[in-house]
């Protein structure tokens, strides 16, 4: 086993450090909101999360692109990275989002459209799974899972735009507010410094992850291929 690589080990040391740094401006720097009031504080993980989640997907689809046209194993691994990684953090984005829907919305969860291709989303791609899962041979499944990244790729775009396009009780925090969203709210500046930082590390967390899922990935792979040499 390859021993862990100093960058890596820094990087994992600056993870920890600027999601310290994150909850402490989302929960003591940055001033309560006057009509949501503390729970509001859940935005700045909310975001944080279902940006790097989003950002993976597409990766991933990318990645899917590139290992179409190349053939090169390694970027299987680096898309189901980026799909696995994306995954989790997405799933904690919906789980913040009901929280932070209950004192605003008065419910759990609601069919809103922004809510609603969220949900989708992550089915996709658990679903992403279940169809890896489901072929031997490494090759074969490495070609259905870029195609289907491809294909689902589409939907993290369609996520984040949903509720640009239609009317919804989700609020659009950047950008122009929707006359039918609820729970919306102006940022101070104090709250755009807490944002701001949140999205830059929440990106530092997610290579980080990405980073060592891939080395475990290209071990996978490794004991794979010494499997299928012992069943030869």
């Amino acid at each position: 086993m390859q021993s862990k690589p100093v960058a890596l080990k820094i990087l994992d040391v600056v993870s920890i450090i600027v999601l310290a740094v994150s909850t402490y401006l989302a929960l003591v720097f940055a001033p309560t909101e006057l009509v949501m009031g503390d729970v509001q504080r859940v935005f700045y993980f909310h975001i944080g999360t279902a940006w790097v989640g989003l950002l993976g997907f597409v990766i991933a689809a990318v990645a899917g692109i590139v290992y179409l046209v190349t053939k090169d194993m390694k970027w299987d691994i680096f898309e189901v990275a980026a799909v696995e990684v994306s995954t989790m953090f997405f799933f904690i984005t919906i789980v913040l989002g009901s929280i932070w829907a209950r004192p605003a919305w008065n419910t759990w969860w609601t069919w809103d459209p922004r809510l609603t291709t969220a949900a989708v989303t992550e089915l996709i791609y658990i679903a992403y799974f279940m169809l890896r899962q489901g072929i031997e041979d490494p090759e074969k499944r490495a070609r259905f899972g870029a195609v289907y990244t491809l294909l689902g790729g589409i939907s993290a775009p369609i996520t984040f735009m949903v509720i640009r396009l239609f009317r919804t009780i989700h609020p659009v925090v950047i950008g122009s507010q929707s006359a039918a969203a609820q729970g919306g709210f102006s940022m101070t500046a104090d709250m755009r410094t807490a944002f701001f930082f949140a999205l830059f590390a929440f990106t530092v967390i997610f290579i980080d992850l990405m980073w060592h899922r891939i080395r475990l990935g290209g071990m996978e792979e490794k004991v794979e291929q010494l499997k299928l040499k012992v069943s030869m």
